[in-house]
């Protein structure tokens, strides 16, 4: 019985080690993704205080990067994957994450928020809003990040 008992226990432990293994493996990529945006923004955008990182996949993979510049100032840059121009933007000339939000309440009705996040399409910065309406369907709501205007839908999924 003592044997049945430690062999289980072993093939968890190495299940579990393998399952850590092939998430770290997976994550490289985009820590790799991230030192190299974070680089070029601190160039390019003097960004001195890193806040948050994260990939933006809509028609072209986009890294964003929300941080503080030498001046203090909250700013969001982002880096298309493709072309690796960098745009800058202060977050104070723009939507916050409320404000975007409150876009998508004025217009619809949704049962749950799952995601907001920035994101840029054909070089527009916005606001990608994920949700489910009432009867349980996916829909994402773009909002344009300077001027709060709707840019499209993709509802009922």
């Amino acid at each position: 019985m003592k044997k049945w008992i430690l062999s289980i226990v072993i093939f968890f432990v190495v299940l579990i080690g393998i399952f850590i293994k092939v998430y770290l493996s997976a994550m490289n990529p985009v820590k790799a993704a991230e030192e190299k945006a974070v680089l070029l923004a601190s160039k390019k955008a003097q960004l001195t205080e890193i806040q948050d990182f994260h990939l933006y996949n809509g028609l072209e993979t986009v890294n964003v990067i929300e941080g503080k510049n030498k001046k203090g100032d909250k700013i969001i840059v982002w880096i298309p994957e493709k072309s690796k121009k960098v745009f800058v933007k202060k977050a104070k000339n723009g939507l916050s994450k409320e404000e975007a939000v409150q876009k998508l309440l004025q217009e619809k009705n949704p049962k749950k928020i799952i995601s907001v996040r920035l994101g840029m399409e054909k070089n527009i910065p916005l606001w990608e809003i994920y949700y489910r309406s009432e009867n349980n369907l996916i829909n994402y709501y773009y909002v344009h990040f300077e001027t709060g205007e709707w840019l499209k839908k993709i509802e009922n999924l």
